[in-house]
C-alpha cells in the first residue's frame, strides 16, 4: 500500500461518507487486506443516578452502548451500500466501528489467516499459552502475542510505520528505471 493509495480512499471516503454520522472526520485505518472506518458519535446526555460513582459510570457505558447500538442499526443499509463501493473500487474489505464517550466497539472486522512458519522454540511459546488455558489453539496464541507486542511496542511501530511512509516518499520521487523490452 503506498502513501497515495491512503490519501485517495480517504479523499474518497470524505465525499461519500454522510456528514450527519460523524462528529469529527472519520479515523481511517488501512492495511493490505482491510479499510478499517471508525467514526465518533455524539455521547447521550446522561444525569447521575445516584450517589455512587460507579453506578454513574455503569449507566453511561449503558447509555454509550444503547447509542452506538442505534447508530449501527440505523445507518446499516448505508454502511454496507458504501463499503460494497469501496470493496469494488479497491479491492480491500472494508470495516466498521463507531466512539461514543470512552466506549468503542468494532461492528464487522476482518479475520485474514497468516501463514508462518515457527521451530520448536517459538512453538513452544505457544503450545504453553494453550496449555495455561490464555489461548484456545496455537492460533489464538499467536494472535495474543501479536497484540501485546502491539500494546508495549506501540511508539516503535509508530515510528517504523513514519519510517516506511519517509521510504516510498524517495521512492516515488526517485528515478525510474530504464523501460525494458
Amino acid at each position: 500500500m503506498t502513501n497515495d493509495d491512503s490519501t485517495r480512499i480517504r479523499a474518497w471516503l470524505r465525499g461519500r461518507l454522510p456528514t450527519d454520522w460523524f462528529l469529527e472526520p472519520a479515523e481511517v485505518t488501512l492495511d493490505r487486506d482491510e479499510i478499517l472506518i471508525v467514526g465518533r458519535i455524539d455521547e447521550p446526555p446522561t444525569e447521575p443516578v445516584s450517589d455512587d460513582a460507579d453506578t454513574d459510570n455503569a449507566a453511561r457505558s449503558t447509555a454509550q452502548q444503547g447509542r452506538i447500538r442505534h447508530f449501527r442499526e440505523d445507518t446499516r443499509a448505508r454502511r454496507i451500500q458504501i463499503a460494497r463501493e469501496l470493496e469494488h473500487h479497491t479491492g480491500r474489505r472494508v470495516s466498521w466501528g463507531v466512539r461514543c464517550g470512552d466506549t468503542t466497539e468494532l461492528f464487522t472486522t476482518a479475520s485474514i489467516p497468516v501463514m508462518t512458519r515457527l521451530r520448536q522454540p517459538e512453538r513452544r511459546v505457544l503450545d504453553t499459552l494453550v496449555d495455561a488455558g490464555v489461548a484456545r489453539s496455537r492460533s489464538d496464541a499467536l494472535a495474543w502475542c501479536v497484540r501485546l507486542t502491539g500494546q508495549h511496542n506501540e511508539q516503535w511501530l509508530t515510528d517504523l510505520r513514519e519510517a516506511l511512509t519517509h521510504v516510498e516518499d524517495v521512492r516515488r520521487t526517485g528515478p525510474r528505471p530504464p523501460d525494458t523490452p
